[in-house]
């Protein structure tokens, strides 16, 4: 790694959740909480599959707020600033269930057992492709098919082509603490935006013609680029909304229920202008951009492609889950 380059510590508990009895943690409709935070990227992916597959009714959800301190993410929006299911106040107090000498980083999202209040995992790159695979009796009817068994290895391909280079990115050229370091992140961010703008000009989707998991990755950040990454980490050769496949590309899977109708662009400002003060001392959260133009026909639909493939779109956000409308 250059020198004063960002790496992202591994996460603590990255145990899995699964339908088989295969590991301490098994499948079962109301047993955890998701606990997430709109700000983030890697807790939105979740969010957005958990909608997509119609899980609400088995994985209940708490969501934590835009701010958090040393003591970790806080539920700084409930009542008595508590999430009414587990009745705490930091997330770090269920990691601490699990493990009481727990050192690691708290981070979302995070499956927490309910009765017992402990994180059974923070795994995140897994927690979705197990939402998708193993959480199978409980998804609605007309759940799509995210992770195709016929296209699993392209768009895990697919996947580790950007993970590093974009999802990861935007983090390594806002923490670079070298000008050698950032550079080399800012170079190897927009290569690889470049890279994803040429493979999907002539296609709706990144692996075969529907939506997938591959597509739920990208767009996270994507979502957040001009709102966060641009200014706040520096991410500024271009905005996405100057980069006409990927902006449109953008546009269309925001105008897909379960893409923009969970994206909070507030709390995301919130988050990354009033937590990283290293960065951005004063902690004053910018009024822009406009965010009016997402709304905007994106043209999308002349290169083909079925959104949910054989299955229908997920019905309407449930009662408190929905995000402020930017219409």
């Amino acid at each position: 790694m250059t020198e004063g380059g960002f790496e992202r510590e591994p996460v603590g508990l990255d145990e899995r959740i699964t339908s088989d009895g295969s590991t301490a943690w098994p499948v079962e409709a109301g047993r955890y909480r998701l606990v997430v935070a709109r700000a983030c990227p890697w807790a939105h992916r979740s969010v957005i599959v958990r909608r997509l597959l119609g899980l609400g009714s088995a994985i209940s959800m708490g969501i934590a707020g835009p701010l958090h301190d040393e003591r970790s993410w806080r539920f700084h929006l409930d009542p008595d600033d508590r999430d009414p299911v587990l009745g705490i106040e930091y997330l770090g107090e269920a990691y601490r269930a699990a493990d009481p000498d727990f050192d690691a980083g708290v981070t979302v999202p995070a499956m927490v057992e309910v009765s017992s209040g402990k994180v059974a995992t923070n795994g995140f790159q897994q927690l979705t492709l197990d939402f998708s695979t193993q959480w199978t009796a409980h998804h609605r009817p007309g759940a799509p098919d995210l992770y195709p068994s016929a296209h699993r290895d392209e768009i895990d391909e697919v996947i580790a082509s950007f993970y590093e280079d974009v999802n990861n990115g935007v983090y390594k050229c806002g923490f670079a603490s070298t000008q050698e370091a950032y550079e080399t992140a800012y170079g190897e961010l927009f290569g690889r935006l470049d890279a994803l703008s040429e493979r999907l000009a002539g296609r709706r989707y990144l692996v075969g013609d529907t939506i997938t998991e591959a597509d739920v990755r990208l767009w996270v950040t994507l979502v957040r680029f001009d709102a966060a990454y641009h200014g706040h980490f520096k991410c500024n050769r271009q905005k996405l909304a100057e980069m006409p496949v990927l902006w449109a590309y953008a546009r269309d899977l925001f105008q897909t229920p379960g893409f923009g109708d969970t994206t909070d662009f507030v709390q995301i400002k919130q988050h990354y202008y009033g937590v990283h003060h290293t960065i951005n001392p004063s902690g004053v959260v910018p009024l822009g951009p406009d965010l009016r133009n997402w709304l905007d026909p994106h043209g999308r639909e002349d290169l083909g492609g079925r959104p949910f493939g054989d299955g229908t779109p997920p019905g309407e956000p449930a009662e408190g889950e929905r995000v402020p409308s930017i219409a």
